[in-house]
């Protein structure tokens, strides 16, 4: 039942992050404990992209793959994942991008999850509330990267 919310501000702007984030296939070259990312499927309908994926995450020898179904909702800057299979009871997890006071963006973060086992809730609990408080910073660092940073007088 551990819930995790965050915001963050960035200088991109809400059409950068959103593209950003909704790039699930370079998650496992800049996300903490993101091994490999897979799409299974990939549909598009009224302007609204569903993609079905598979996600390993790990932290020294523990390793878990996890199915979600991922909602980009482009329009309103928003993206919705909801859990299908894997170790969880539950899953879900809400990202909004919207324009900041000034310039660029509020990054609005949210995760409630479940492991169905306690045995294994208690060995990777703490390291996913570990990494979930890094996915802001990664995310931030992976859109300087791209887009150019605010230090650099780019964003």
């Amino acid at each position: 039942m551990p819930k995790f919310t965050t915001v963050t501000q960035v200088a991109h702007t809400p059409a950068e992050m959103f593209a950003l984030v909704a790039d699930v296939e370079r998650y496992p070259e800049f996300l903490p404990m993101c091994e490999a990312l897979s799409v299974r499927s990939r549909r598009e309908r009224d302007g609204v992209t569903v993609l079905t994926a598979d996600m390993t995450v790990g932290y020294k020898a523990l390793r878990e793959t996890f199915t979600s179904q991922v909602t980009l909702r482009q329009a309103e800057n928003r993206i919705d994942v909801k859990y299908l299979e894997g170790p969880f009871r539950y899953l879900e997890n809400r990202w909004d991008f919207e324009p900041a006071v000034g310039d660029g963006t509020d990054i609005r973060f949210f995760i409630d999850y479940e492991f169905k086992s306690r045995i294994l809730g208690a060995l990777m609990g703490s390291m996913f509330d570990r990494a979930f408080r890094m996915f802001a910073d990664a995310f931030k660092r992976r859109a300087d990267a791209i887009y150019g940073s605010a230090e650099s007088g780019a964003a």
